[in-house]
């Protein structure tokens, strides 16, 4: 079974909530909530990946002394294995917006339960609430 490595930022704002954008239509998975972030391109670190992915996305730049390691995800979909570092990230310059035609969402933690996810991101929630 093919690893596929993607890198996502639970991006803090000053409320302490958190951004979610749902997946558009066409994608897999499409409708259902995620962190930002995306793939890790070969030669790429999972900081350089979520740098690139925030800016293409949403718009926004951040630093790597920035993306603090929170915990990852890894789990087995039908036909490739995900494993995701996400970072915590409360400092980036600009306003988020949605670049893909994704929506997006600032949430507050102990609603994150509220929205449908895909089954990877389900565990990360906990410990995101609690951390927060």
């Amino acid at each position: 079974m093919k690893t596929v490595l993607v890198s996502a930022v639970a991006l803090i704002d000053a409320d302490g909530r958190v951004l979610l954008a749902q997946r558009p239509e066409g994608k897999s998975m499409a409708g259902l909530w995620e962190f930002p972030g995306g793939k890790i391109e070969p030669g790429e670190t999972p900081e350089a990946a979520l740098i690139r992915e925030l800016h293409e996305e949403l718009g926004i730049d951040t630093w790597a002394s920035c993306l603090a390691p929170l915990t990852f995800a890894s789990h087995s979909y039908a036909d490739f294995h995900l494993l995701m570092p996400l970072f915590a990230c409360r400092k980036w310059e600009g306003i988020p917006q949605a670049k893909e035609g994704q929506t997006l969402k600032w949430v507050r933690p102990q609603d994150l339960r509220d929205f449908a996810m895909p089954p990877a991101d389900i565990p990360l929630i906990p410990i995101l609430r609690d951390w927060l």
